[in-house]
């Protein structure tokens, strides 16, 4: 049940991603998080969408794996997205900032080993 909860957070943080990139890229709120000034946002608008549909592809994907109904499948699909996420947090903490591998990647590692472990 732990690993479910873990894998569901993770799910949830990429899809919250997803619509800040998507559809909030501009807001004032999204532009502090992400370190923006009005100009840079407004430019990088399309890119982000596009990093944002990524974003959805990995939530969509784990949660995939959480309903699937052969729980075996299930959770080789978790562990091939929580991986994604993983790396995907690594590239992001050496090409963006540091803080994406602890607020990205720690919580899919942990997700990864509950899926693994139990």
């Amino acid at each position: 049940m732990i690993s479910i909860i873990f894998v569901a957070i993770v799910a949830i943080e990429h899809f919250y991603i997803m619509v800040m990139e998507m559809f909030l890229w501009t807001r004032p709120r999204t532009m502090k998080t992400f370190g923006l000034t009005p100009e840079l946002a407004e430019s990088t608008k399309s890119l982000a969408a596009n990093q944002g549909l990524y974003n959805g592809f990995l939530a969509a994907g784990l949660i995939w794996g959480l309903v699937y109904p052969d729980t075996s499948v299930g959770q080789h699909i978790q562990i091939f997205f929580l991986a994604c996420v993983i790396i995907a947090a690594l590239y992001g903490g050496v090409t963006a900032t540091r803080s994406i591998i602890i607020k990205q990647g720690l919580p899919a590692i942990i997700a990864l080993l509950l899926v693994l472990f139990l």
